[in-house]
């Protein structure tokens, strides 16, 4: 049986404790599954910022969305996790990544690096993330057994095995870093690529026990009639993709609400989302889809 939807949102801007209060309750109230942070100069701080969403609601998990490998020291990180898992009672959800975006290292005054030497400070990251929380002499100790759950952000192929050997959730961000961009830029993948990553993903995760839960990172979402000129200002951005191809990207999400909800059933079906994350602009714009999907799951959902 397929698994249900869960919804994310990932705040990304800083504000006073009363306002930072709200915006988390506000997403409970939405009916968010999990509140996230991301990671970026700039930005909250992701583990102070989700034990204070701890603090301010009760129901959703919390999450970092996703950290940047190359900021964290594993042994520092370990404590970090396990600090917060206790303060958040075992609600955390640790999402890693290797960074992109050189000019944050370079104002953090940290080696970049390249691609491969990233994804190896990832991959020995998590390795002693495991055996350090694994370890039940480690102080402090998270709350949550046998673990915190790990999401990993990925996309090429050395991230996408990494991913199926030791995350519990794979993330797709549907997007690829612009060769020479220094600040993160991103450019789409099309619906056919992402159609090979997932495979591709699939293939490497053939042999485990468990599957991951797949999760998919939205960019946009427009509840309008009007779905080209929703899609509009993302056009000069991507010359090199039709409008066609532009309206048919899976991180989008354009059209009325009967459309919107066909089409993330229809991506659930294709590519196994059944998370997904939407960034902190969309939340209120998402919430009307959120909860026609969860009202049509029952009735949906396939049989054993």
């Amino acid at each position: 049986m397929s698994r249900p939807f869960r919804f994310g949102v990932n705040l990304m801007s800083a504000a006073p404790a009363d306002e930072w209060d709200a915006k988390c309750r506000r997403a409970e109230e939405l009916g968010y599954d999990v509140i996230l942070v991301p990671d970026h100069l700039g930005m909250p701080a992701p583990f102070p910022a989700l034990v204070a969403a701890a603090r301010a609601t009760e129901r959703p998990r919390l999450g970092t969305f996703v950290l940047n490998a190359g900021f964290w020291n594993p042994a520092l990180l370990a404590r970090e996790v396990a600090t917060t898992d206790a303060l958040t009672g075992g609600r955390l959800e640790l999402g890693l990544g290797t960074g992109y975006v050189r000019a944050e290292h370079d104002a953090a005054e940290l080696a970049f690096g390249s691609p491969g030497e990233r994804v190896d400070h990832l991959r020995r990251t998590v390795e002693e993330l495991e055996r350090l929380l694994g370890d039940e002499e480690h102080l402090p100790r998270p709350v949550q057994r046998p673990g915190v759950p790990l999401l990993i952000g990925a996309n090429g192929d050395r991230m996408l095995e990494l991913t199926a050997r030791h995350a519990d959730i794979a993330a797709f961000t549907g997007g690829r870093t612009v060769r020479g961009s220094t600040t993160g830029q991103l450019a789409p993948i099309t619906a056919e690529e992402l159609d090979e990553r997932v495979a591709r993903y699939r293939e490497l995760a053939a042999g485990r026990k468990e599957p991951a839960e797949l999760n998919l990172l939205i960019q946009m979402v427009a509840v309008t009639e009007n779905r080209e000129s929703a899609v509009r200002p993302y056009l000069e951005r991507i010359p090199h993709l039709t409008p066609e191809q532009v309206l048919e990207l899976p991180i989008l999400l354009a059209g009325t609400l009967e459309r919107i909800t066909a089409q993330v059933r229809a991506q659930r079906e294709r590519y196994g989302f059944t998370y997904l994350t939407v960034l902190e602009p969309f939340m209120e714009a998402f919430a009307p889809v959120l909860r026609a999907l969860r009202e049509d799951w029952p009735r949906r959902a396939p049989g054993p």
